[in-house]
């Protein structure tokens, strides 16, 4: 089966929108979260949606059309989309008029943008777009779910340009509460302290990452999306570890073929081991970091998605992203592992076209 990457478009605590990142524009944030970097919404969407909708439609429609943009193309075959809370904005808005109200006369806007597949829906309104639509949201497997359903629609001939994202927000109650559990930091006091400050708990983050997904390469193709793989609370470290050799064997590839590992590290000192300890056979290769530039979220992996599509295109690694390894050759294989809270281990594998 070939998939492959013909389009992306992505919206997040960097800039991400303007190619400003891997120009080395790197936003440092003070706060308790970082927040997405909003363009001018009215160049993606009608400026009367623009006003009504919450943040996280807003940055998946904008998300959407720049990613259809970026392949040319105006109409996808579906819309699939994956995303751990929702809109929790909306959900926080409607819950908040019961209050305030005394459950009477509720505005039914809130109530109505606050399911999980509102995103998804809002898009296929905007661009008219009739085909199967879908919304995953399986905690940290919800990106990943949609990207095997993706996978599965092409490899069985049911759609093509098949529009897949990944999407979440934060909001200052929905920090609140994801603190006192002990998700969370207080405070993020500049990216490159999520690493040189271990601590429990990350810092909390959002984003909206789409990709155009199709059987066939196109001049314009990012990389092929070669598998997607979830393990949901291993027994140990070395399952894990078995369950990545596994996948390199299925798809003829040795340890030394991957050119560059994206890992999920997060500055949490509770989980960060298990990155360390899984990955120990790669010790060789380049290891990269992403959650310093857009935080930790349930679908953050679609930002690392969105990092490795760029990098295998244009050739380079920036050196912001490295561990260790150097940047002078262009990588061919790129390994992405995460894993939310120790649950949900996720494990992407892309390769050049």
């Amino acid at each position: 089966m070939n998939v492959y990457i013909n389009g992306i478009g992505c919206i997040s605590p960097q800039s991400s929108t303007d190619g400003g990142l891997f120009s080395g524009d790197i936003k440092t944030y003070e706060g308790e979260f970082l927040q997405c970097i909003d363009p001018d919404y009215k160049l993606y969407i009608p400026p009367t949606m623009a006003r009504r909708a919450g943040r996280i439609i807003k940055m998946g429609a904008a998300a959407a059309r720049i990613c259809l943009h970026d392949a040319d193309l105006a109409m996808p075959g579906a819309i699939i989309t994956g995303t751990g809370m929702g809109c929790i904005e909306d959900t926080e808005n409607f819950l908040t008029e019961i209050i305030l109200n005394d459950e009477k006369m509720l505005a039914p806007t809130a109530f109505i943008q606050s399911t999980h597949n509102t995103a998804a829906a809002q898009i296929a309104i905007l661009l008219g777009c009739n085909n199967y639509n879908m919304t995953y949201v399986h905690r940290g497997f919800s990106f990943e779910s949609a990207l095997v359903d993706s996978m599965m629609q092409v490899d069985q001939g049911e759609s093509e340009n098949i529009l897949t994202g990944g999407l979440d927000e934060m909001t200052p109650g929905m920090f609140a509460i994801s603190r006192r559990l002990g998700i969370f930091r207080n405070s993020c006091s500049g990216h490159s302290a999520l690493f040189t400050k271990k601590a429990s708990g990350s810092i909390a983050g959002e984003g909206a990452a789409f990709f155009l997904l199709d059987g066939q390469q196109t001049s314009s193709s990012y990389c092929r999306l070669e598998a997607v793989e979830m393990l949901y609370k291993p027994d140990d470290e070395k399952e894990i570890t078995g369950k990545i050799l596994k996948l390199l064997k299925d798809h003829s590839l040795r340890i030394e073929d991957i050119d560059l590992v994206i890992s999920g590290v997060n500055g949490d000192e509770r989980f960060d081991g298990i990155y360390s300890s899984v990955l120990a056979p790669f010790k060789n290769c380049r290891l990269a970091y992403y959650k310093h530039l857009c935080g930790e979220y349930h679908t953050s992996s679609a930002f690392a998605v969105w990092l490795a599509a760029m990098i295998l295109k244009k050739n380079q690694v920036p050196s912001f992203l490295l561990a260790h390894g150097d940047i002078s050759t262009p990588p061919a294989n790129v390994l992405i592992y995460n894993h939310y809270l120790g649950s949900n281990h996720t494990f992407i594998l892309l390769r050049k076209c």
